[in-house]
C-alpha cells in the first residue's frame, strides 16, 4: 500500500490555530468540558487544546467502530466513558474524523442524556463519502469527499498515526 500527502502539516497546524480561536472567542467566560474521542483524536485534540486562550476541563471517551477493516463495522462499541461532571456544562465533542455520523450521533445522544447544557462538534475530517446521518460540525478542519486517510492520528489497522501529514492510503 502506497500513501500520498493530500494535507500538510503546516497547513494542518494553521488551521488548528484557526479552530481553538474560533472556540476561544465562542466560550468566552466559560469553561466548556473539551472531551476526546480516543485513539485517533490524540495529536489533533493535543495540539487543539495548547491553542486555546480560555480555560477548560477535558476527558475523552474511547468508541470503536472500524477494527482492522477500511470501511466502519457499523457496530459502535464504548469503551470509556466520560469521567467528569458534565451536568450543565458546555461540552465540545473533538473528533478526528467524521464519516458516517453514527458514533457522533451516539456521543451527542449520550451526552444530551447527561443534561448538559449545549453540545457542540469539533471535526478535524468531515469525510463525505459514506455518511449516514445528517450531522452538524461546529468547527470543521478541512471537508473532504472521499479516499481513506492516514496519519496525524489518522490510522489503518493502528498504523500511520505516527505521520505528520494527512495522507491517502491507496
Amino acid at each position: 500500500m502506497g500513501k500520498e500527502i493530500l494535507i500538510t502539516r503546516d497547513t494542518i497546524q494553521k488551521r488548528v490555530k484557526e479552530i481553538a480561536g474560533e472556540i476561544s472567542s465562542d466560550y468566552e467566560g466559560k469553561e466548556p468540558v473539551l472531551i476526546g474521542i480516543l485513539n485517533g483524536v490524540i495529536f489533533f485534540f493535543a495540539d487543539l487544546v495548547r491553542e486555546l486562550s480560555i480555560p477548560t476541563r477535558i476527558d475523552f471517551i474511547r468508541a470503536a467502530s472500524y477494527g482492522a477493516s477500511m470501511t466502519s463495522s457499523g457496530k459502535i462499541r464504548f469503551t470509556k466513558d466520560v469521567e467528569l461532571p458534565v451536568q450543565g456544562k458546555p461540552v465540545v465533542v473533538v473528533e478526528d474524523i467524521v464519516d458516517t455520523g453514527l458514533t457522533l450521533t451516539h456521543i451527542v445522544k449520550d451526552l444530551k442524556d447527561k443534561d448538559v447544557e449545549s453540545v457542540k462538534i469539533c471535526a478535524l475530517i468531515d469525510k463525505l463519502e459514506r455518511r449516514e446521518i445528517s450531522i452538524h460540525i461546529d468547527y470543521c478542519g478541512f471537508q473532504i469527499e472521499e479516499g481513506f486517510l492516514i496519519g496525524y492520528g489518522l490510522d489503518y489497522d493502528e498504523k500511520y498515526r505516527h505521520l505528520p501529514d494527512i495522507c491517502v492510503l491507496r
